[in-house]
């Protein structure tokens, strides 16, 4: 599907964005690990968390309720029951990495499988240190899907270093973990996201260089109701579009605040952006507020390496906010978005080239300067919800609107972004 868009004038109004898909995921597959029913509000309506539902679904859990609240009845303690059929992950990495933590643990064969995308992602992130506590699984030849995973002769907690940030890995071995009586540690000297940690009320210390997780059965999920903050990166394309288009102000209301995840707006704070936040609070150990946004004139800044991980979902509308910006937009050491649902780095350059700007492509990121010169572009979604996205809100930006090829993908995050637009953009 073709998608075309409209230069705006301005962006007002207040929304409820839909809940924050990384929790979502885990609010699913934690009640569904409890014995007994849990209650989650505010569940996303990603295609995504769909995905993670169904899976659960085939391992014998139940659902119901309506769209604002999901009633799960969950299994218990190595209750699940062996899948009739492959369970397809989609286009959902958390759903097969953070999965394949949880059937290493379980006493029945079961297969993953994905989409197209998700069938070129690296799987052997995972499978290295989930096979170290003794785990059986068989990969493609490439190291991708599928993933076959075998009764285990017994799991063994151990002690694992992240080779690189990731909250994917970080939670496969911390949920097999959860299974063992003795303490699983997972150590790492980059924050990566830690929803998994706050929601399980894991130990954490800070030790030496790094950060120490601990998990064991001792921390095995009880029945309990979940509240959903709204999603910061759905959040991120409509602050960018506030900050970008004139005369706005955006209210953002109940947006997830978590220190692993609120990078995008100290960047945009130290570019220049007018954004604020009020009426704090707190569910499951998760901060959420409601986020101001103010028309703003934005500024490039060195955007440091340690902050990566920490906005690499949000890099694709950062650098559109880069474009519009003052001076020339960099950004290094962020060689993860070729991993992602697309080969971000080389989308961004290529969407880009399309809108007339000049572009250098480096093997861990990519710098921008220059004007838009071309009427009217036409992008490519490259199958990639964040990049349909940021090439949307770009083409409300420009004096002739712009179009979107193959916008359909934006359901995998975001079913509902076109009828958000609609209602705040003007």
């Amino acid at each position: 599907m073709r998608q075309s868009f409209n230069r705006i004038a301005e962006v007002k109004g207040e929304l409820n964005l839909p809940g924050d898909k990384s929790i979502s995921h885990r609010a699913v597959m934690f009640a569904c690990l409890a014995g007994g029913i849990s209650e989650i509000h505010n569940l996303s309506a990603s295609e995504d968390v769909k995905s993670t539902i169904n899976c659960f679904r085939q391992l014998g859990c139940s659902f119901s309720g309506t769209d604002k609240t999901l009633i799960v009845e969950g299994k218990g303690f190595k209750k699940f029951t062996r899948p009739q059929n492959e369970l397809d992950a989609g286009n959902s990495g958390t759903t097969a990495r953070l999965l394949t933590g949880i059937l290493s643990a379980q006493d029945f064969t079961s297969t993953i499988i994905g989409d197209e995308s998700l069938s070129k992602r690296p799987m052997e992130r995972i499978t290295e240190p989930l096979t170290k506590m003794g785990a059986v699984i068989e990969t493609s030849e490439t190291g991708t899907l599928p993933l076959r995973i075998f009764p285990s002769s017994g799991l063994n907690a151990i002690e694992y270093v992240l080779p690189v940030p990731s909250a994917q890995v970080k939670s496969a071995v911390l949920l097999a973990g959860l299974h063992l009586d003795e303490e699983t540690k997972v150590i790492e000297t980059v924050p990566s996201r830690n929803h998994t940690e706050n929601m399980l009320n894991l130990k954490v210390n800070r030790e030496g260089n790094g950060t120490v997780i601990y998990a064991s059965s001792a921390n095995y999920p009880l029945p309990q109701n979940y509240f959903v903050p709204s999603d910061i990166s759905s959040a991120a394309f409509f602050i960018v579009l506030a900050l970008l288009t004139g005369a706005s102000e955006l209210i953002l209301k109940n947006i997830l605040l978590n220190e692993t995840r609120s990078g995008i707006l100290e960047v945009l704070r130290k570019m220049g952006g007018k954004i604020s936040v009020e009426n704090i609070r707190e569910s499951n150990k998760e901060k959420y507020g409601d986020i101001i946004v103010k028309n703003s004139q934005l500024e490039n800044v060195k955007i440091p390496g340690n902050i990566i991980p920490n906005i690499i979902d949000e890099i694709p509308v950062l650098s559109l906010a880069g474009l519009f910006a003052g001076g020339k937009f960099e950004i290094r050491n962020c060689k993860e978005l070729r991993y992602k649902e697309s080969d971000r780095i080389k989308a961004l350059c290529e969407n880009y080239k399309r809108l007339g700007v000049d572009v250098a492509e480096f093997d861990d990121g990519f710098e921008l300067s220059g004007e838009p010169s071309v009427a009217k572009p036409v992008f490519d979604s490259f199958g990639d919800h964040r990049i349909a996205m940021t090439f949307a809100i770009a083409s409300l930006l420009l004096e002739e609107g712009g179009e979107v090829e193959n916008f359909e993908c934006v359901k995998i995050s975001n079913p509902g972004f076109l009828e958000q637009l609609k209602r705040v953009a003007r």
